[in-house]
């Protein structure tokens, strides 16, 4: 087995090491670039980047890493994550799920609120920052709850949890029902001009489900979760969007309507994002198999007809990121009946190669792939990283797109293994994960 090692850095310090990544090739999928060359870095900044910039005399005091011909493109970053801390550490911390993280490739993640308790408070944010400085190997951002606990009635104070440093708002894994209580979260987002985040479920519509509805439902005797249950959510959102501005940023979808639905809003003009998961493009309904709690996710795994329209929403641009909703739990919470099991999966370790299935097998270009987790996911959380600039922060992956590997979740940096790639052979991964100009995970 390849060798892994990671490298607690230090995210505060600028210092002034001087490093040169040669014989890379470099993609910065925001401009363009896309050519062979050399990154220079000081301290925790990228100061160069070109053809040629290292001769073939070593210049003094600066360390040489080549790379071999292999991608060296920005961070990558993953928009939805669970790690558990604060209340559920038996399951991940932000220590492990970050280690996990920087293993797939991962430099920036975004923490969901829905902890226990739920980060509605600036403390809470507060205790999250400080947890990440001690023990995190990446940058975390965090999003702020909409709802005080949650609970989707009265709002967080949305302006104290931006001044404390979220990135953005959601109630994800409960989605905010109450009409009137979104439309003023959509205000309050025009004004703090951060994205409110629904994770789209109308839940009188969902109540019960554990998997997708129709024929491999019935045939196993589950109750089903429909399409329109999302659809409709987000239907609903958009036609309050258009009546108060803001940011609306759809999480996870799934379905083919869901698609259209954002299509069209995006027609319109109307700032409107959204994300799909690698196992949502990967998987189908028949996944579950024979009652395989590993498959149960929410929103469920759909049809091909739904893999083949979020993939074509790739394509044409409807669907800005791809983002893991890594959810990890322990494995009696996995290990039960159908309906009683818990929802989702492990996904910051499987991303990349799951990613570049869509690059191997024609659906994306390289570069169409990478904007999803670089440029494209800065931009919702309004964040300057993503790109290759003189000047910015030196987040960055080395990738080799033509690793053939086998997925083992027993190898997994996680606290938690819940996947169901487990065996799967898949081709492309991270061998280096560079954060503010520090290596954090290398492998070999």
């Amino acid at each position: 087995m390849t060798q892994q090692q990671w490298f607690k850095p230090d995210l505060r310090h600028k210092g002034n090491q001087r490093i040169a990544y040669i014989n890379a090739r470099l993609i910065d999928p925001a401009t363009g670039l896309d050519q062979t060359g050399d990154l220079i870095t000081e301290g925790n900044v990228i100061t160069d980047f070109g053809s040629s910039l290292i001769g073939d005399t070593k210049p003094d005091n600066i360390q040489i890493i080549d790379c071999g011909g292999h991608i060296l493109c920005p961070g990558l970053i993953d928009l939805q994550v669970h790690f558990r801390e604060p209340g559920q550490e038996h399951k991940e911390t932000i220590k492990s799920g970050s280690k996990s993280a920087a293993a797939g490739g991962l430099t920036s993640v975004v923490c969901m609120p829905n902890t226990k308790p739920a980060i509605d408070d600036p403390a809470i944010v507060d205790f999250i920052h400080t947890r990440a400085k001690e023990t995190s190997y990446i940058n975390i951002h965090v999003y702020g709850s909409i709802t005080r606990g949650q609970k989707g009635t009265d709002l967080s104070e949305m302006g104290l949890l931006k001044d404390a440093g979220v990135v953005g708002f959601t109630d994800d894994g409960h989605p905010v029902m109450n009409a009137q209580v979104m439309r003023r979260a959509l205000e309050y987002s025009s004004i703090l001009d951060l994205p409110v985040a629904q994770h789209a479920e109308d839940m009188s519509l969902a109540a019960g489900g554990c998997m997708n509805e129709g024929k491999t439902a019935t045939r196993l005797g589950l109750r089903g979760i429909p399409n329109i249950a999302e659809s409709i959510m987000i239907e609903r959102d958009i036609a309050l969007l258009e009546l108060t501005g803001g940011h609306y940023h759809a999480l996870h979808i799934s379905a083919k309507e869901s698609v259209e639905v954002i299509r069209r809003a995006k027609e319109k003009g109307l700032n409107v994002t959204c994300e799909v998961t690698p196992h949502h493009l990967s998987l189908t309904e028949e996944d579950i198999g024979q009652y395989r709690t590993f498959a149960k996710m929410n929103p469920p795994l759909r049809t091909e007809t739904d893999v083949d329209a979020l993939k074509e929403g790739l394509k044409d641009g409807t669907i800005d990121a791809i983002a893991t909703d890594h959810a990890p739990h322990d494995r009696e919470s996995k290990r039960v009946t159908m309906d009683a099991a818990a929802f989702g999966i492990v996904g910051v370790e499987t991303m990349l190669p799951l990613l570049l299935e869509l690059v191997h097998n024609g659906t994306l270009t390289l570069s169409q792939a990478l904007a999803k987790v670089t440029c494209n996911a800065a931009d919702i959380i309004r964040q300057p990283s993503g790109r290759l600039v003189k000047g910015a922060r030196a987040d960055l992956t080395l990738i080799d797109p033509n690793m053939n590997w086998t997925i083992d979740t027993d190898q997994f940096s996680s606290k938690s293994h819940n996947s169901p790639f487990d065996g799967r052979h898949v081709k492309g991964r991270a061998i280096r994960t560079i954060v503010a100009g520090q290596t954090v995970y290398k492998l070999g």
